[in-house]
């Protein structure tokens, strides 16, 4: 069975007594109330991984992840982040090729490769994100324009590798557009990169692959979309904020 997985990401938001305060509360919340068996994974800003990490101690099923990380191991390149100084904070999962990533800081799905690679040999499990704009949906090029990020980047890693590796589709045209994606539209896209994964690596391979939905998914269209036969979770952007929705979304397997 599919790791079932609920990723939230802080972006560049919460100050450090928010940080905080909001580990605390959904640590909390996940300890004390039912929740099924889902793997929860909070992505801080780098700043507040030492204390996120404190707080999720002892809490088995809740993990550590950065937003990025570096495509270098280490070396003169300021402001940067490396994947072993992820792991070294505790890390076990890191974000790699967000749609934000892509469009302000021009990251190539070549980069994008380098990173991911960074990301296995430091032993985390990268959230590969990919995912179509507003005029490529409308053309209706969206299911090639995905698997060719896919091709691109992840098509040179072994299966044992991709095996690792989490994948995030995120419909960027439906992402503060006021557009919305139907749960029909998510289980659609799912199963088309399932179905180029299982195209290059076998179906057996693709069948282990947890794809998370990245669309402004909220605790009122969870359960609807999570009901879907190839999404397996969620990565969670503005609900994450908020303890109690970030939680509710956790319980609505």
């Amino acid at each position: 069975m599919r790791k079932k997985i609920v990723a939230g990401n802080w972006k560049m938001n919460c100050l450090q007594e928010e940080g905080q305060k909001l580990t605390s509360e959904i640590v909390n919340m996940i300890k004390d109330e039912p929740t099924a068996d889902v793997t929860v994974v909070l992505n801080p800003p780098y700043v507040h991984l030492h204390a996120v990490n404190k707080l999720i101690a002892g809490v088995d099923r809740v993990h550590l992840g950065g937003q990025n990380c570096s495509d270098q191991a280490s070396g003169a390149f300021t402001g940067e982040v490396s994947a072993g100084m992820l792991a070294s904070f505790g890390a076990s999962y890191v974000i790699i090729g967000h749609s934000e990533r892509r469009q302000y800081f021009n990251e190539t799905n070549e980069l994008l490769t380098a990173k991911t690679r960074q990301a296995l040999d430091n032993g985390l499990q990268p959230i590969f994100c990919c995912g179509e704009p507003l005029e490529i949906r409308e053309a209706g090029t969206h299911e090639t324009y995905v698997k060719d990020q896919l091709t691109a980047s992840l098509f040179n890693f072994t299966e044992e590798e991709l095996k690792k590796i989490v994948i995030a589709y995120e419909p960027i045209w439906a992402i503060g557009t006021g557009k919305t994606a139907s749960s029909e539209q998510a289980q659609d896209m799912h199963a088309a990169i399932r179905s180029h994964l299982a195209g290059k690596y076998g179906d057996a391979t693709a069948n282990e692959i947890s794809i998370l939905y990245g669309g402004s998914c909220k605790p009122d269209n969870a359960k609807e979309i999570f009901s879907k036969p190839d999404v397996d979770g969620g990565l969670i952007g503005g609900a994450s904020l908020k303890s109690r929705d970030f939680v509710a979304i956790v319980q609505s397997f």
